[in-house]
């Protein structure tokens, strides 16, 4: 019987403290400083850049980020994706690539702020999404790491150790 009783304080706490949630915020902050960092130190005119044909361009890749930040967090956020969304694709330039993925990345912020664990385990779609926002921009700056040091530009996440800093 005690080990029932401390388990379910255990339990309540670990619930109470939205580990789930303060984990996520913790990755989701890291991830979206190196992308948005990723979207200031490339110069404009390497948005267009593609390290092989077959690849996505430097700035298709922070569209299809955004994309999947409005998709993720409007299920979290229990709505329909803003209008801004649907424009996304027609984005070209690094001031509206860089705006429209900082403004992703700002509703995304808004949606991890009302969440609690419950929430997130509440259905495997709240949980998808939830944990795609990381893992899918992870995936995504991954990428862009090898467009950016083909470039010659160190990328942020390692800019600043051992004397490298992003251009």
């Amino acid at each position: 019987m005690k080990f029932v009783v401390t388990l379910a304080l255990v339990l309540g706490t670990l619930h109470a403290q939205n580990n789930l949630v303060s984990a996520e915020q913790r990755y989701f902050t890291a991830v979206r400083h190196s992308l948005e960092t990723s979207a200031d130190v490339m110069p404009s005119e390497k948005f267009g850049y593609r390290i092989t044909d077959a690849q996505m361009t430097f700035a298709e890749w922070l569209i299809h980020s955004a994309q999947r930040n409005y998709a993720d967090c409007a299920t979290l956020k229990a709505e329909a994706a803003p209008e801004s969304a649907k424009q996304l694709a027609s984005l070209k330039s690094k001031d509206d690539v860089s705006k429209a993925l900082k403004d992703s990345f700002a509703y995304c912020a808004a949606a991890l702020d009302k969440m609690d664990d419950q929430k997130v385990l509440a259905t495997s779609q709240m949980s998808t999404a939830f944990l795609h926002i990381v893992v899918h921009n992870n995936e995504i700056y991954g990428n862009l790491v090898g467009y950016l040091r083909s470039s010659g530009i160190v990328p942020p996440s390692t800019a600043g150790r051992g004397g490298a800093s992003a251009k």
